[in-house]
């Protein structure tokens, strides 16, 4: 798969191309659904499967005080549409410039002319160009006159809701990271730099790993079962209420097998399932004593995940 940073940097060669447009942020279930059928196509017709996507998220610069966090940086986004089969991926820097395009200039610029687009996929509610004043059947129109087909990908609805970036970052900031993963279709993961503590956990309850990212999108406040670089692990998000008040959020990881010999440098913690939310307790001993009840509860919870995925026949 090959990544483009801009449209200057796409080559003569880049079309032609079946081509799919949005933010894809988190690259969760219904946006794969549009890149199956976007190779689908493109295999067909001898074409190259293509994905334009933006940084910033376009809310930034035309509403910034609707801009949602994202769960998902354009690199990442890219990794994920590559293992969904898509060849190419231009990531659009998106500026007043870009803002001000209208729909037939993002068309016939864009799309026809430097993407070589022969058909164009989107979702049900897309919108593009200046104060979004362009729609599927807009769309439609302008490719007619310069040569794309379009279609329409259908929502992907689970337990009849349409799978959204936006309804998967609420499960996720109200700790439901079970459901979250599932309409992801992976594991929600925050990965970041392994950062020393205060000192406290190792002392008085139990080693843990500090994790410090940049994601903007952390799960809620608690206690969850979860893997660390691989590993299975009990994680804590939250502000330690047992050490006294702090405004600094930690997320803490204790690894349930032996712990490694060094400390990791980087760490990707995979959240699975909420065990509990946070709590503020008496004294150091009691929370150790609850970190190892939490331990010994996210254990049975690999026990019972690994049994589930266990053949039948093993």
């Amino acid at each position: 798969m090959k990544i483009y940073r801009g449209l200057e940097g796409l080559p003569a060669d880049f079309g032609p191309s079946a081509v799919t447009i949005g933010n894809f942020d988190g690259v969760h279930l219904g946006h794969r659904a549009i890149l199956r059928r976007l190779v689908e196509i493109a295999g067909a017709h001898g074409w190259k499967s293509a994905a334009l996507t933006f940084d910033p998220h376009p809310t930034k610069i035309v509403a910034p005080q609707r801009t949602p966090k994202l769960m998902s940086t354009p690199e990442q986004r890219a990794r994920w549409m590559g293992e969904a089969g898509v060849e190419q991926v231009a990531i659009l820097p998106f500026d007043a410039e870009t803002a001000s395009l209208t729909p037939e200039e993002f068309a016939e610029n864009l799309l026809a002319r430097r993407m070589g687009a022969r058909a164009v996929l989107v979702g049900e509610s897309f919108r593009f160009g200046c104060r979004q004043a362009g729609d599927v059947r807009t769309l439609e129109t302008l490719g007619k006159r310069l040569g794309f087909a379009v279609e329409l990908v259908a929502a992907v609805r689970f337990r009849g809701q349409v799978v959204s970036s936006s309804s998967i970052r609420a499960l996720l900031t109200r700790g439901q990271v079970a459901l979250a993963n599932r309409l992801l279709g992976r594991p929600y993961a925050l990965v970041g730099q392994v950062v020393a503590g205060r000192g406290v956990g190792s002392k008085q309850t139990a080693p843990t790993l500090n994790l410090e990212t940049e994601a903007e999108v952390i799960p809620a406040r608690g206690v969850y079962a979860t893997r660390a670089n691989g590993a299975d692990a009990v994680t804590n998000v939250g502000y330690r209420p047992t050490f006294g008040p702090s405004d600094r959020l930690s997320i803490e990881t204790y690894l349930l097998g032996e712990a490694p010999a060094e400390r990791p440098a980087a760490l990707t913690v995979e959240f699975l399932a909420r065990l509990r939310e946070e709590r503020k307790f008496d004294s150091p001993e009691a929370l150790k004593a609850r970190i190892l009840f939490d331990a010994r509860a996210a254990g049975r919870f690999f026990r019972r995940s690994k049994a589930i995925c266990q053949p039948a026949n093993s």
